[in-house]
């Protein structure tokens, strides 16, 4: 998976050289709210891509664990397959064929419970970055927001872009906390 990308930079360097430009005071807060804005924006599209890179690595290792799973029930098969053709023929039994099939048995258990154990942290580290990706959203709306205000010279615009700022912290921390 992706991370998402913050493409911000240009926008930043246009809003500070309006700042200095015009004579507005609030337009240097309008400058320095959309710096901490894309700085929060960073680190959690650092952090989305973390957790998708990690959903996709446990779900790698679920997926290894199955083909294991599966291979130990295939083995089982043949020795299960084995004893019954020697039952068949009325030859006698492999005793250590029981024991496999014991071994087998267990090995499956405990491989499926590592399987199970890897989807659930995928489906959990999927969920946290899901949860990230909205919040880099609404970060980014929040400094386009920002930005808006400058351009037209509207103070509410810049209190719209800092309410979605604040969405994009809830986010945020939702996304840390675990």
């Amino acid at each position: 998976m992706e991370q998402p990308e913050v493409p911000l930079e240009h926008l930043h360097e246009h809003l500070e050289k309006d700042a200095h430009a015009s004579g507005e005071r609030w337009i240097s807060w309008v400058v320095l709210s959309t710096a901490i804005l894309a700085a929060f924006a960073a680190v959690c599209s650092l952090l989305a891509g973390y957790h998708a890179n990690e959903a996709m690595i446990d779900e790698i290792q679920s997926a290894n664990q199955w083909a294991f799973y599966q291979a130990k029930g295939i083995k089982a098969a043949v020795v299960q397959t084995r004893t019954e053709v020697l039952k068949a023929l009325e030859k006698p039994i492999i005793p250590a064929d029981e024991a496999k099939l014991a071994a087998y048995a267990r090995e499956q258990r405990e491989i499926r419970a590592e399987a199970e154990n890897r989807q659930t942290k995928a489906e959990g580290h999927l969920h946290q970055h899901v949860i990230l990706a909205r919040g880099v959203t609404m970060f980014q709306i929040s400094i386009a927001v920002a930005a808006i205000s400058v351009l037209t010279r509207k103070r509410p615009f810049w209190y719209i872009g800092l309410a979605f700022g604040m969405l994009g912290a809830v986010f945020l921390i939702q996304g840390v906390l675990p």
